[in-house]
């Protein structure tokens, strides 16, 4: 009995586990990357404002990255996760494409969120602003797009037609 290769398998058949093997992974990566970048950035003075009002969550934070976005520890704490959960997520070219779309769907989510309760409302424990709101957005449609249209499209298969 001969068993195949797994390199003679088709690129269609398998799915790599390496970064970056695919157009889908590496918008997949970069994305992960920029997460944990943003992650980070929130706890460095400088390039977040008012870090000395910096504080674990609520609409109070006054912390500011870049001067912007409102941000706060448990904030900055989501975005490390988000990102330390999509590299695992990267390795393949179906955890890139779940992860760009439903993460671009949780974006969705949260920007909803940010529409009924940015600014002052107490149910703002995230927190967002105006800036994050229309950053959610982008974010949203940006990764579901790519988790679309990056994907590699499956042959169609023909069903036969029911007959009545």
């Amino acid at each position: 009995m001969t068993t195949a290769h797994p390199s003679d398998r088709s690129s269609a058949d398998r799915d790599d586990h390496r970064y970056a093997e695919t157009a889908l992974q590496k918008a997949a990566l970069i994305s992960e990357i920029v997460f944990l970048v943003v992650g980070l950035a929130g706890f460095i003075p400088g390039l977040t404002t008012n870090y000395s009002e910096l504080s674990f969550a609520g609409h109070d934070s006054g912390a500011l990255l870049l001067g912007i976005f409102q941000v706060s520890v448990l904030h900055n704490l989501v975005h490390l996760l988000y990102g330390v959960a999509g590299l695992a997520f990267a390795r393949s070219r179906k955890g890139s494409r779940n992860f760009l779309i439903f993460g671009g769907i949780i974006y969705a989510v949260i920007w909803v969120y940010g529409l009924f309760f940015s600014g002052d409302h107490p149910a703002n424990f995230v927190p967002v602003n105006s800036a994050d709101n229309w950053l959610h957005l982008f974010l949203a449609v940006a990764m579901i797009l790519l988790g679309i249209f990056l994907s590699p499209r499956m042959p169609r298969v023909d069903r036969p037609m029911a007959r009545g």
